[in-house]
């Protein structure tokens, strides 16, 4: 990943999204496979906007090849975690905010474009500090109190201004080494790691873990499945650069595929729950952000772990 500083419940499927048909999205690479999946997945249709740049490393972490075991019948696949040592590295310590940030609400102004700056600061991502309450604005305070364990309804009332204010350090996932996205679904978190260290958090939304029955989009033939986002250590292996595009499931946005059909890919509605088909759901905003920065190159590591809140262990 190229250098670039930064700009800066349980719910039934949104029946919208990617499944098996998702697989017709082209590699970027000669050496992508080339295989169909059969995995099936997620949602959502609506624009897209602008950009801004991200802070990632050229580095690249050597994904360790799957250690692959075959049966008469079956083929099991065994994926190792990523590497977890932590590396010596300085993090400074952030100072409190003087005067504590307003709670805005949902409300633009001045107020809110201190607070955005905040955020930035800590590392959850936002479109453009220009003190609007866009969707950007509202997914990063939403992701904010994910991690916090407040209350995620997107909104910058009292208590999440008292702790945004507060907070001395930036946020972390659980990955301390390597360079790859981690997608924590018991947080329903996105961390982007830099050589062991969180760049940038970004709100989603995974899969339900709710079997589910409805029409494919694409043939019109009765399509069943399981919304589940697998958890595993994955790479990258096709990416479809264009806009909105059919799904068997309904529109998908510029989506970048790891676990056959399972993708991460943008949306218009990440909420505070689980709610795709197997996705990884990002705003629009942040799937250009991740395209045009180059944050999320083919090949890229891509370990997802957790249960979904709610989830029996």
């Amino acid at each position: 990943m190229p250098h670039r500083l930064p700009l800066s419940a349980l719910a039934l499927v949104v029946l919208a999204g990617c499944s098996s048909a998702t697989i017709n999205a082209t590699a970027e690479e000669s050496s992508s496979p080339s295989s169909d999946a059969t995995s099936t997945v997620d949602d959502a249709a609506g624009d897209t906007t602008a950009t801004t740049d991200g802070l990632v490393s050229n580095t690249t972490v050597p994904v360790t090849e799957p250690t692959t075991t075959t049966t008469p019948t079956t083929t099991t696949t065994t994926l190792p975690p990523p590497p977890v040592t932590l590396p010596e590295r300085e993090i400074p310590p952030l100072a409190a905010m003087t005067p504590p940030l307003e709670p805005v609400g949902t409300s633009s102004g001045e107020a809110t474009k201190r607070a955005q700056w905040r955020l930035i600061e800590l590392g959850f991502w936002l479109q453009d500090p220009n003190g609007r309450f866009d969707q950007t604005t509202q997914q990063a305070v939403m992701a904010f109190q994910k991690y916090y364990g407040l209350e995620a309804d997107g909104s910058l009332g009292p208590i999440t201004a008292a702790v945004l204010s507060d907070v001395d350090e930036r946020p972390s996932g659980a990955s301390t080494a390597g360079t790859l996205v981690e997608v924590d679904k018991t947080k329903q978190l996105v961390f982007i790691v830099d050589e062991g260290v969180t760049t940038w958090v970004l709100n989603t939304s995974t899969g339900t873990e709710v079997p589910y029955d409805t029409i494919n989009k694409n043939t019109g033939a009765p399509e069943s499945g399981d919304s589940v986002t697998r958890p595993g250590v994955f790479e990258v292996n096709r990416q479809r650069e264009e806009g909105w595009w059919a799904g068997d499931l309904g529109e998908i946005y510029r989506p970048k595929y790891f676990d056959g059909g399972i993708a991460l890919h943008g949306s218009n509605s990440i909420p505070n729950y689980p709610a795709s088909h197997g996705c990884v759901r990002l705003s629009t905003a942040a799937m250009d952000w991740i395209w045009d920065a180059d944050i999320v190159p083919m090949r890229t590591t891509v370990w997802v772990h957790g249960q979904i809140p709610g989830a029996e262990a």
